[in-house]
């Protein structure tokens, strides 16, 4: 099944906006999702929840949000976002992302956070015209540093107390990818 409102495809997924009327999906794959997200994600698990959510990742200049879809299916597989979007000298975002439970371990999302970074890196009109990605991964979240590590990030240190995660400040990992740096697939 091929959807045209994809941002960017690959062989078993593609990327597109979110759009209000994911809602439903989306949350009932957060909740089915619990145990492989806690104590690391957080996502919102109500439409109430959901809809500004998604408005924030949708409008102005320091989000963009894609939603992972399965091509043969067109369900939910999980989702990849880029915050905090700094233009002038820096071009840079910081990467956040889940897999759902029922895509977890397949290699969706892997796939996926590659085609977010090929949308991240085109010039401005065909992309978002970074230079630079973060991604601040808590020390024990093995998926991630693995997800990360394969996707061609490199370790740049430890931040210590970095963010308010789970009712306590974490401990975060800091890795980096830049535009001219070699990526796997």
């Amino acid at each position: 099944m091929t959807f045209s409102t994809f941002l960017r495809e690959g062989d078993r997924v593609g990327l597109r906006p979110y759009r209000r009327a994911d809602g439903p999906e989306f949350t009932a794959r957060v909740r089915e999702s619990r145990d492989l997200h806690r104590p690391w994600l957080f996502p919102p698990a109500t439409v109430e929840e959901y809809e500004p959510y998604a408005t924030r990742l949708t409008e102005g200049e320091a989000r963009a949000g894609f939603l992972v879809c399965e091509l043969a299916t067109g369900a939910l597989a999980g989702f990849v976002n880029v915050n905090n979007i700094v233009r002038g000298a820096f071009q840079c975002g910081a990467l956040g992302y889940g897999a759902f439970a029922h895509a977890a371990g397949r290699g969706l999302l892997r796939e996926a956070v590659g085609l977010v970074l090929d949308h991240a890196f085109a010039p401005a009109g065909e992309g978002l015209g970074l230079h630079r990605l973060e991604a601040n991964v808590q020390p024990g979240n093995a998926a991630s540093i693995a997800l990360v590590r394969g996707a061609g990030f490199r370790l740049e240190g430890l931040s210590p107390d970095f963010l308010h995660v789970d009712g306590a400040w974490r401990d975060h990992e800091r890795w980096a990818v830049t535009a001219g740096m070699p990526r796997t697939r």
